[in-house]
């Protein structure tokens, strides 16, 4: 009985932590993801003076890769940013989703895919759903955050 009671604690506050976003204006979290090289990638490797877009998604998920489509119809905007696509999948489902659903990013020079194969980007970015977009600006302060794929045309404005 005890062990249900922890059990059911600790999954509440799972779903809290989830379910909180980012504000606007907190600093981007310090976390440490993998290249498919297996190389460390940390968030303290974003360059500032430039802003940053960071997508969170799952390969399976079919709001993600709209966002995805999306995106890669926009490569214009996104040249004026640096972007970070982090998902907790395996490099093999990764690579099918960008070839798939975001051709166009992977030729790009400021598009870093990357592997959360520490689960650290949940406790960190608190993000509500997949996909979750977060917006940095220059100095890494967060400009904008959303779990809705039909703000996808806010990020880009914000992106000029």
């Amino acid at each position: 009985m005890k062990s249900l009671f922890f059990s059911l604690l600790f999954t509440a506050f799972s779903i809290g932590a989830f379910a909180q976003g980012l504000v606007p204006g907190s600093t981007m979290p310090n976390a440490v993801f993998y290249k498919e090289n297996a190389a460390k990638f940390s968030t303290d490797q974003i360059p500032k003076g430039k802003k940053s877009l960071i997508m969170f998604f799952d390969a399976t998920c079919e709001h993600c890769q709209k966002v995805a489509g999306n995106l890669s119809k926009n490569t214009k905007e996104l040249s004026n940013v640096n972007l970070y696509l982090v998902s907790q999948d395996v490099f093999r489902s990764i690579n099918y989703f960008v070839d798939t659903f975001a051709k166009p990013l992977k030729t790009m020079k400021n598009v870093t895919t990357l592997q959360d194969k520490d689960y650290v980007f949940i406790p960190l970015f608190h993000p509500r759903q997949y996909p979750s977009l977060y917006l940095y600006g220059a100095d890494k302060k967060l400009i904008l955050f959303s779990s809705n794929e039909k703000d996808v045309p806010k990020f880009l404005n914000l992106m000029k």
